[in-house]
């Protein structure tokens, strides 16, 4: 009897260390209703299912416990729909329409979302650079002025682009920030490859950021590839083995000027 009180007694205490998350979301894309939505999270090197739940009316609702914070990115069934979620304790919303998303609620879900803002911005300007090379062709004015003229703005904005990644990524080093943006940034690439921004990255980075399981592989792997290019170890490594693991990446964007953006299938 007193061996079975001992094991309650550990699992009551256990329990009460694990904090509680509620995740109250809304959405009036009419394509998500109905639908069953997921949270996948990378755990032990794989993309996993961390909770799911029903599209009812435009309402869903995820709930339980929590070991530790997680970064995840929601699902509809099998496709991603391009959302990062932290989820953490508290009462954390999303909402989903044909123009946006946001999460908030929790502290570090708003300042990636903030940072998320402001990277799209960023990208919107660019992508707005070749409407004006259209309109300037059209007014007449020479092709070489039009590309000195975009050239000079296309690369002003892409060091602002750059620079936002990095000192997001280095003031969230020891948090589930840091590397899930290093893991959206580096997810384009065929596979590990050394960076200047990269680089940058790890000359500063902290121990707990250098020892997250996808940070560390990737960098240990591109280190070895680029060594074996510079030809200062021999490549006894088959090519399809230099191929970036894809099993950790819940999200990969398209390039290092695109942050996750909201993705929606038509029924």
């Amino acid at each position: 009897m007193n061996k079975i009180i001992y094991v309650f007694v550990i699992i009551a205490a256990l329990t009460s260390c694990a904090e509680s998350y509620t995740i109250q979301g809304s959405s009036s894309v009419s394509s998500l209703d109905g639908s069953k939505l997921y949270l996948k999270t990378v755990k032990d090197q794989e993309l996993k299912n961390m909770d799911s739940c029903d599209v009812v009316h435009g309402k869903f609702r995820f709930t339980g416990l929590l070991d530790t914070v997680r970064l995840a990115t929601l699902y509809m069934d099998e496709q991603s729909l391009s959302m990062p979620v932290v989820v953490e304790s508290g009462e954390i919303e999303i909402h989903i329409d044909n123009t946006g998303r946001s999460v908030t609620g929790s502290p570090l879900n708003d300042k990636l979302y903030q940072f998320i803002n402001r990277h799209d911005q960023i990208g919107n300007e660019l992508n707005e650079l070749s409407h004006r090379q259209s309109q300037m062709l059209l007014e007449g004015i020479d092709e070489d002025v039009i590309n000195r003229q975009l050239s000079i703005e296309a690369a002003r904005l892409a060091q602002q682009e750059d620079s936002l990644v990095t000192n997001f990524i280095v003031e969230n080093f020891d948090n589930v920030l840091g590397p899930g943006v290093f893991m959206m940034m580096t997810g384009n690439y065929p596979y590990p490859v050394l960076t200047p921004q990269i680089e940058d990255i790890m000359s500063k980075a902290t121990k707990k950021f250098k020892n997250d399981p996808y940070v560390k592989e990737y960098y240990q792997t591109a280190n070895e590839i680029q060594a074996r290019q510079n030809g200062l170890v021999e490549d006894n490594t088959p090519a399809q083995t230099a191929q970036q693991p894809t099993a950790t990446q819940p999200e990969a964007i398209p390039d290092s000027t695109q942050l996750p953006s909201l993705s929606l299938p038509q029924k």
